[in-house]
């Protein structure tokens, strides 16, 4: 990790939890020989912009087991609210000095090095208080990047009172685009429909046939989008799962949001 910004640290927030609702412990499931969340932190590791990464998890002992694993892995670990998830942040803002705050999720182990440079440059290139690639979704569902001012992360906490802008950190920042400044990002083309996150079996099945097919080589977003044009039956599309599913009901306001 080598950050190019001229604010410095950029760290990188992996937001992990053991009791998830639909796939519980799928953070420390076996991808070719290793946890999950360790591929996932290998791969966010290679991103340059990058100063730190942490990993908020909660302080309850279902977590207990993730943590072991992630800090045996030489990675930093900051424990909260099992609910507050935003609190967590704030905790990492802390801990770690964090003046821009990259915010991703652990269930994501096809993220992109690349794209996460790509989101941060449009970050500080726009000067926004927030950028996103999943506002206008046009990258694959579990490539998702969100970069925001530390100071901004502190002053939401201060506002939010509803429950859902706890739980997803960035909801009271976009809910509010008349208070802070918004830039989304949008890759080339869309491929929004394509779906490499991991919230059901079939989409671990699906991850772990990537894995197998092009490891040990660090494989990039092009190498899996290869992959499933020359295998398209192996492929996930939105059609299989519905993207955003944990926002519904939850009204946004004017922006989107990844899980």
């Amino acid at each position: 990790m080598t950050s190019t910004s001229d604010s410095s640290p950029v760290v990188a927030v992996v937001q992990a939890r053991m009791s998830s609702t639909r796939l519980p412990g799928k953070v420390l499931a076996d991808i070719s020989g290793m946890p999950m969340i360790l591929r996932q932190l290998d791969r966010i590791a290679r991103a340059r912009s990058l100063d730190a990464i942490v990993v908020a998890t909660s302080a309850d002992p279902s977590d207990d087991e993730l943590v072991a694993v992630v800090r045996g892995a030489g990675y930093p670990v900051v424990r909260g609210s099992l609910e507050d998830v935003l609190d967590r942040f704030i905790k990492a803002v802390d801990e770690t000095g964090a003046q821009t705050v990259v915010r991703i999720t652990a269930d994501c182990p096809l993220h992109s090095p690349a794209v996460i440079d790509e989101v941060v440059a449009a970050f500080f290139a726009s000067g926004a208080d927030y950028a996103s690639n999943t506002m206008e979704p046009t990258y694959p569902d579990g490539v998702d990047v969100e970069v925001m001012r530390a100071s901004v992360l502190r002053e939401v906490a201060a506002l939010a009172v509803d429950p859902p802008e706890r739980e997803h950190v960035t909801l009271g920042i976009y809910r509010r685009p008349e208070q802070f400044s918004i830039h989304s990002v949008k890759g080339p083309r869309d491929l929004s429909a394509l779906r490499w996150t991991v919230d059901t079996p079939e989409d671990l099945a699906f991850v772990r046939q990537v894995y197998a097919r092009l490891l040990p080589a660090p494989f990039e977003f092009d190498d899996v989008l290869a992959l499933i044009s020359a295998e398209p039956g192996m492929s996930r599309t939105g059609a299989d799962s519905k993207r955003n599913a944990a926002l519904d009901g939850i009204d946004t306001g004017v922006m989107r949001h990844d899980t």
